[in-house]
């Protein structure tokens, strides 16, 4: 592993004269101020501009760098000097604007004014030429500032929040280089602090920048206030780099940068010649490069994640599943957006991250720590499983203290280990390689108008893509004549290009979408954003489908199957449901068992392997969910007519039937293709009436139509039968060991003709639903240990990974300081633990939300898998199911995986053809199902919040009790009681509140609110905010469109 580029010996030698000069120097920010009093007079100012004057009339002859020779051709300038106006020149990306606040040693206040001087005078003077040159379609791009409070679909590591740790003096050499570049904001830790202060000393900078971190703003205006501050200039500097004839970066220095930090902007990163565009990114290491760090263990590759709420920090899975891999700022990212595959490197440990060994509730308040979260953190390459342990060593290796050069001290220290005042290391690298885009490059957001130039600049919502410079000519006509008209209009823009020279990428507009805050418009710009082919299907795919409609089986198909329309069978789905892919049937047998069967659509006789349709199927390979509306991963004749197993009609399906006994132990297992006349079609609230009111006789009117020669009371006992069964299935899985985390779902009711909502509730799981689900379950699993049989090569199983263990532990240790018993040893023993942790009151529901959140953390994510790849068999394990096969089968409809297992069922019997993927090819479609299937979970969440910030808009503001399931320094999370959502309060935007103070006891965390008082007689109220604490909010519509805030009541109004 490399170590830091050290200075050249130029710069050594003038970094000992800044040393011998540090004692005689007065304290800058006081010289300063003495200059600015003292030489107010017009002479001065004459004086000075008649100095920048010089440089101006040079760089009118000979562009920017002519005037930067001009400069170093001085006598009277210190060669240190001259390396600073370089730094600072135009062709620079960064502009440097006169500051107060240099570094001792420096240079004299008098010197550095006049060198800003200089330097604006000659970038403006070049940007009057160039802004009058036409046909200059070349753009530049600057550095997003602003952070999102928005929440993101990704789960961040518990140490995020952290204060970085004082770095030593050979660090600080290398900040104190990196100043100008950290102005463009991106690199800006969170605070209010200017961005052109700089401080005097390494030890000071990081204090500051520690303190910055802790100041979470107040809200989202004040992080675009600071924004806005920046914005203009750096754009304008952008261009000019654009546009000046030395803006082309030199491919050698790009080459070289591979090399070194993309956090070490020293002169050897991209400055070289006088003139040259400085670089902000690494070039790219080669693959051949990737493929020997791979294979060495000295490079780490996984699926980046951004943190929603710090856009800054960035995690990668560790390959030995400690604690994961930090990445800090946009330029160690290196291009890389959520969601991609990259290749990184770890840097030095002196530059790791240190941070706070607690998880107790550090991004406890994120929604994205979901059931299914990231892929799992193996490390996939070409020919790489054979190389994982080596992975694991080195990264362990690098753990354990191995000396690396910028390493103090000699002794092994492992970084996991908590320091005596309760800090570890963490892991910090950079991206030196991006394996595969997994994020789209397209974005929803806003335009913005910048005067006298020939972009405009788009701005993400999602404040983890970048800024991004589109041509004027992709805006509305009139967007420069009239900006303020689109201000609230909603475009998609696609990253076409992003430089290694530039914080802003490029891009060209795609569409406009409508206004912001609208339904339709912000639910096209999600599905767009994240890679939903909503399109309808061309006429080559619909010409797949049968022409001669309507549609009947063929008879020589019938010839073929097993004949199940006599039988008594249904469905019971959702009442909206159109997409009836599962049915159910149980008939008593004479010795007292049951011959209980599982039906499913049989999608693959439909769809060939390989034709249009088939291909058309696998790019989508999910249907997405939204509130109002289903985007179909098959056209609507067959997820709604053909394939769907709709009442009363004959349908082709694929047929699991057991032989089971009333305990439901499985005495024998059918498996074949078979035809079946579905009788009635039950909604979850048929089948759940059904089994609670055992004894009922239920007249028509009740009941959806029901086929005559199946009496109703025949279908109640078959629900009650069923339900019976399923009740023993699920206790002995859970005794088994299996392992289930139940999140609260947000509904909605919708006006019929606006698609509006009208109201919000949380759905209930219940006795029906749990019902279907075991034998959907048991179906799955005993297709998974069939094909996996039949095919040990070219299965597509499903596994899921067991929790990172490092997390494991810390939460493991918080709980046990916060008087919880709970077991994290095994997956069974965490479920019992959660079912009897909480005493039985009016709160035990939440508080087990609040604890079931908290241990989805260290989760992984359920994923498929070809077994052709995955040699090791026992990675195959579902952990939450505790069962060494899984895979899906019973929704081909909305699933393309499930095609695939159906068609390897019927090969494995017989009555299919051969499968014609190959174990890799299988492997690969399973990745990219992974990927679909986490975009469309994303994608309805998304559409949730979006629904539920229209009902606050259209309905609020909406009170209810909420309860404390994070505490940070300055801001903790909240579990909304009522309407099942996660908030975020920020103690500075709390009305009434006259101080807050944070302190911790161990791992426990919390706030104490010191209320001011109405009347002035009174004492002051104080409030201890800590986990599971109880409080009243009040949701309100944010300014931001289909956003909402909670805010926290006073304690005096909750007891009213």
């Amino acid at each position: 592993m490399d170590s830091p580029r050290q200075p050249k010996g130029g710069n050594r030698n003038r970094e000992a004269k800044r040393g011998q000069n540090h004692s005689m120097t007065p304290p800058p920010k006081d010289a300063y101020a003495r200059l600015l009093s003292q030489h107010h007079s017009s002479k001065f100012r004459s004086y000075l501009e008649q100095y920048a004057q010089g440089f101006s009339l040079q760089g009118e002859d000979n562009g920017p760098t002519a005037a930067l020779g001009a400069y170093n051709d001085r006598p009277d300038i210190p060669q240190w000097k001259r390396d600073q106006a370089l730094i600072d020149s135009p062709d620079s990306n960064d502009i440097s604007l006169p500051s107060p606040f240099k570094c001792k040693g420096e240079n004299s206040s008098l010197a550095l004014y006049m060198e800003k001087l200089n330097s604006r005078g000659a970038w403006q003077d070049s940007d009057r030429k160039q802004q009058a040159m036409p046909g200059n379609s070349r753009q530049r791009h600057g550095e997003r500032r602003d952070t999102a409070t928005s929440q993101d679909g990704d789960v961040e590591s518990g140490e995020e929040f952290a204060s970085p740790k004082p770095r030593d003096s050979q660090q600080h050499q290398k900040q104190k280089r990196n100043k100008d570049l950290h102005r463009d904001g991106a690199l800006i830790h969170q605070g209010s602090a200017s961005p052109m202060k700089t401080s005097c000393s390494g030890q000071e900078q990081e204090k500051k920048k520690s303190k910055k971190k802790k100041n979470v703003p107040k809200n989202q205006e004040e992080e675009n206030r600071r924004d806005g501050m920046m914005m203009s200039a750096a754009v304008d500097a952008d261009i000019q780099a654009l546009k000046s004839p030395h803006s082309k970066g030199n491919n050698m220095q790009q080459a070289a940068q591979a090399c070194g930090s993309p956090a070490d902007k020293n002169n050897k990163n991209g400055r070289g010649a006088q003139g040259s565009k400085k670089q902000i990114f690494e070039s790219y290491m080669t693959s051949e490069e990737v493929s020997h760090g791979l294979k060495r263990g000295q490079l780490i590759q996984g699926a980046l994640r951004i943190n929603a709420k710090k856009y800054q920090e960035a995690f990668l899975p560790s390959p030995d599943g400690t604690r994961d891999i930090f990445l800090d700022g946009t330029v160690a990212r290196n291009r890389a957006l959520n969601g991609d595959i990259v290749v990184v490197q770890v840097l030095p440990r002196d530059q790791w991250k240190v941070v706070k060994s607690d998880t107790d509730c550090e991004g406890a308040g994120e929604s994205q720590a979901k059931a299914e979260q990231l892929p799992s953190p193996d490390v996939i390459v070409e020919d790489q499983y054979s190389e994982h342990d080596e992975v694991i060593n080195r990264v362990k290796s690098m753990s354990l203290g191995a000396k690396d050069n910028g390493e103090r001290g000699g002794h092994p220290e492992d970084p996991s280990t908590p320091r005596p005042n309760g800090e570890i290391l963490q892991m910090t690298a950079k991206v030196v390689y991006i394996v595969e885009q997994k994020h789209s490059r397209a974005a929803t957001g806003f335009l913005k108008f910048l005067p006298n130039k020939p972009i405009a600049m788009f701005a993400p919502v999602d404040h983890r893509v970048p800024r991004i410079n589109v041509p004027l000519a992709d805006c509305p006509a009139d967007f420069s004549s009239r900006p303020g008209d689109y201000a609230n209009t909603l475009f998609i823009c696609r990253i076409t290009n992003w430089p290694s020279d530039t914080n802003f990428a490029q891009g060209r507009l795609a569409k406009t979408l409508g206004q912001a805050g609208e339904i339709e418009p912000e639910t096209e710009g999600i599905l767009i954003e994240y890679d939903v082919d909503f399109a309808d299907f061309p006429d080559e795919v619909l010409g797949c489908l049968p022409q001669n409609l309507p549609w009947t089986i063929p008879p020589e198909e019938l010839t073929k199957r097993r004949d199940l329309r006599k039988e008594c069978i249904f469905t019971i789905d959702p009442a909206t449901a159109r997409d009836l892919d599962d049915a159910l049937s149980c008939k008593p047998l004479p010795d007292g068992n049951f011959e209980v069967g599982v039906h499913i659509a049989d999608v693959s006789y439909f769809v060939h392997e390989g034709n249009a349709l088939d291909t058309m199927a696998s790019k989508r390979a999910t249907s997405v969910y939204m509130v109002q509306k289903v985007v179909p991963m098959l056209p609507r004749l067959l997820c709604e007519e053909l394939c769907s197993l709709n009442p009363l009609t004959d349908r082709l399906t694929f047929s699991v039937i057991w032989t089971i006994t009333p305990q439901g132990k499985i005495l024998s297992e059918w498996f074949g293709r078979s035809v079946i006349r579905s009788c009635v079609k039950l909604s979850y609230d048929h089948a759940q009436g059904m089994i609670e009111a055992p004894d009922k006789m239920f007249s028509p009117e009740e009941l959806p139509p029901v086929a005559s020669e199946h009496p109703i009371d025949q279908i109640h006992r078959a629900v009650l039968d069923l339900h019976a069964i399923a009740k023993s299935l699920r206790a002995q899985r859970f005794i088994d060991g299996a392992l289930r985390l139940d999140r609260l779902k947000l509904s909605f009711t919708l006006d019929k003709e606006t698609m509006m909502p009208q109201g919000c509730y949380v759905y209930q799981y219940r006795d029906s639903n749990k019902l279907v689900e075991e034998f959907m379950l048991l179906a799955n699993i005993a297709t998974a240990h069939h094909i996996y049989r039949a095919f040990p090569e070219q299965a597509l199983l499903r596994r899921h990974p067991p929790p990172q263990a490092k997390m494991v532990e810390e939460l493991q240790e918080f709980c046990d300081q916060m008087g919880l018993d709970v077991d994290f040893s095994s997956a069974g023993a965490l479920h019992r633990s959660l079912r009897d942790v909480f005493s039985d009151d009016e709160y035990a529901t939440a508080r087990k939300e609040v604890l079931t959140n908290m241990c989805f953390r260290p989760m992984q994510m359920a994923v498929y898998f070809g077994t052709g790849v995955v040699q090791d068999e026992a990675l195959f394990k579902h952990y939450a199911l505790n069962v060494p096969f899984y895979t899906h089968f019973t929704s081909p409809i909305r699933r393309y995986a499930d095609v695939i297992v159906h068609r390897l069922l019927a090969a494995s019997l017989g009555c299919g053809h051969s499968v014609r993927l190959t174990g890799d090819q299988i492997d690969k479609q399973a990745s990219h199902c992974n990927d679909k299937k986490t975009a469309s979970k994303r994608v309805g969440e998304l559409s949730t919040e979006l629904f539920f910030g229209v009902l606050v808009k259209e309905c609020g503001p909406l009170d209810s009790e909420a309860m404390v399931m994070g505490v940070l320094d300055q801001s903790f999370d909240v579990l909304v009681l009522r309407y099942g959502v996660q908030k975020r309060i920020y103690c500075k935007s709390v009305e009434g509140l006259e101080t807050f103070q944070h302190h911790k006891v161990g791992k426990k965390s919390e706030l104490t609110l010191v209320w001011a008082s109405d009347d002035p007689q009174k004492p002051s109220e104080r409030q201890v905010i800590s986990l599971f604490t109880l409080v009243e909010v009040q949701l309100r519509t944010d300014t931001v469109a289909m956003k909402y805030t909670a805010l926290l009541k006073r304690p005096e109004e909750k007891a009213s």
